[in-house]
């Protein structure tokens, strides 16, 4: 139903979080007070404009202090033709990159410390400055321009990004403890309500908090509570509770009373207010950049794109993939060596184990990984598999006997998957995918399942970063399938960066 959002585009978020307490930090405490049913109500949240008063003043000293210090050192190192005009491309940069920021809409509320959209944002603004910056260079014949194109701004967005992160991960520890959360009042159908209840329980960082519920029907005496959340009335009532006790957002489920009609009437009904007003759509698990509100004869209709296998992102992809992969294995050569002569004094056998996997478009490709358990291990399979403890299609087991000492610690830190950096290398496989099944899984599927395999499979993935092993089968399907959806360049980006943190939680990994 509520989809979780590791990338999120300004539109509707499904994923949102729970939490009590009262905030903390150098943020000041939205101001609350109690109504009628016992709950309590934020009527302002003010961490939300200090926040982005912060974010703005972080990035307006992050370019400055890299401005300065490049224009310095390249002064001191050049001083001979160093010149006024530097010290006025030096202030211009600032102000075109600051420029660039607030006409991208980089610190809009709706997208600070959520997914993906607030680096893509911020990714867009640095490369219009930088093209900006080239073409005034151009038309003033200036050839020193080059400095702040290449280096500058490159610099500036190095800085900023992680700025942004940290700042991110404080905000998200806020959230996780009960703070900084947005008070939301949900209104649809008990069902649809206690799944976004659920969700937002599941997925504190992204900062909702349901305190109050409205439903299309009394619920019935003594049951005025949804998931312990009270339910303050009917759908016909949500404007009223709105503007009585200060909710910032108003969550529409799905529920047959929500008429077209009554959806605009509600709308014009919190205008005026801090609340905003979001509706889930049909298509819960298409988001992102696929989702298009356009106007098609004077109607306002949800336009949802086809899914990118192919053109220009894809082949930016496919580079990213070769040259990462190969860049990274000329960093982890020393590792790798390391680990295959640990795997060799460990236990007999070899190095490597193969095995097949299924690739894009169901063709198969030998996986190579660094062994991990006894040798022969696929043999007694089968004498353990009334222990599996996988999920769904998966044999795992938390405490595999084949697996050798070495195995486990390669396991846990994922270490044994390096060399599937070669699998990207040669092309069967991508740094950022669903994971790669094997033949008899994928023999299992099912025609909605079997779309995992229309884009290659990935060393890592929403997967990783969600659990790995400790996910229900559904949910790990539902992450791949998300994958394939809503892929984009900016969400490679944001899974490869939280792979790192994964890796070393070692969550999930046996």
């Amino acid at each position: 139903m509520w989809s979780e959002h590791v990338e999120p585009s300004g539109e509707l978020k499904g994923d949102v979080e729970q939490g009590e307490g009262e905030l903390a930090g150098p943020f000041p405490s939205a101001r609350r007070r109690p109504v009628a049913n016992g709950t309590i109500s934020r009527s302002e949240s003010d961490w939300e404009q200090q926040y982005r008063r912060t974010v703005i003043i972080s990035d307006t000293v992050a370019t400055a202090f890299v401005v300065a210090a490049i224009g310095g050192f390249f002064g001191v190192r050049d001083a001979a033709n160093w010149h006024e005009k530097w010290g006025i491309l030096a202030f211009g940069t600032e102000l075109l990159v600051l420029g660039a920021l607030a006409t991208s809409r980089a610190w809009a509320p709706a997208v600070l410390g959520q997914g993906a959209e607030e680096f893509r944002r911020l990714g867009r603004s640095l490369f219009t400055a930088a093209v900006v910056l080239a073409l005034g260079g151009i038309a003033l014949g200036s050839h020193n321009i080059r400095l702040w194109i290449f280096a500058a701004i490159p610099a500036v967005t190095a800085v900023t990004m992680t700025e942004r992160y940290l700042l991110r991960l404080w905000l998200h520890k806020q959230r996780n403890q009960g703070r900084c959360l947005r008070p939301v009042l949900a209104a649809g159908s008990p069902a649809t309500v206690r799944d976004l209840i659920s969700r937002t329980r599941k997925f504190p960082h992204l900062g909702w908090r349901v305190e109050a519920v409205c439903t299309p029907y009394t619920l019935g005496r003594g049951a005025d509570r949804l998931d312990g959340v009270p339910v303050v009335g009917r759908l016909a009532d949500v404007a009223n509770h709105v503007r009585r006790d200060g909710y910032r957002v108003v969550a529409v489920t799905p529920d047959p009373y929500w008429t077209p009609d009554r959806l605009q009437r509600l709308a014009w009904n919190l205008e005026g207010g801090d609340a905003e007003m979001v509706v889930a759509p049909v298509l819960m698990e298409v988001a992102g950049p696929r989702l298009h509100v356009d106007a098609v004869l004077g109607i306002p209709m949800l336009r949802v794109s086809m899914p990118t296998f192919t053109g220009g992102p894809r082949a930016v992809k496919e580079v990213v993939d070769r040259l990462g992969a190969a860049v990274l294995l000329v960093l982890f050569a020393p590792l790798m060596l390391l680990v295959g002569l640990l795997v060799l004094a460990d236990s007999r056998g070899g190095v490597f184990y193969r095995q097949h996997r299924v690739g894009k478009d169901g063709r198969q490709f030998t996986l190579v990984k660094f062994r991990t358990m006894v040798a022969g291990a696929d043999r007694a399979r089968a004498a353990l598999a009334d222990r599996n403890e996988g999920a769904g299609l998966l044999f795992k087991l938390r405490r595999d006997p084949r697996v050798t000492r070495v195995g486990g610690v390669l396991r846990r830190y994922s270490l044994d998957e390096l060399p599937q950096l070669v699998n990207v290398l040669t092309g069967s496989m991508s740094l950022v995918g669903p994971r790669p099944p094997l033949p008899e899984e994928s023999a299992a599927y099912g025609p909605d399942i079997r779309r995992r395999l229309l884009v290659k499979p990935g060393l890592t993935g929403l997967w990783q970063i969600s659990g790995r092993s400790d996910l229900p089968w559904e949910e790990a399907v539902r992450l791949d399938l998300r994958y394939v959806e809503d892929w984009s360049l900016a969400l490679d980006a944001v899974i490869l960066w939280k792979t790192l943190r994964a890796v070393l939680q070692g969550q999930g990994a046996y």
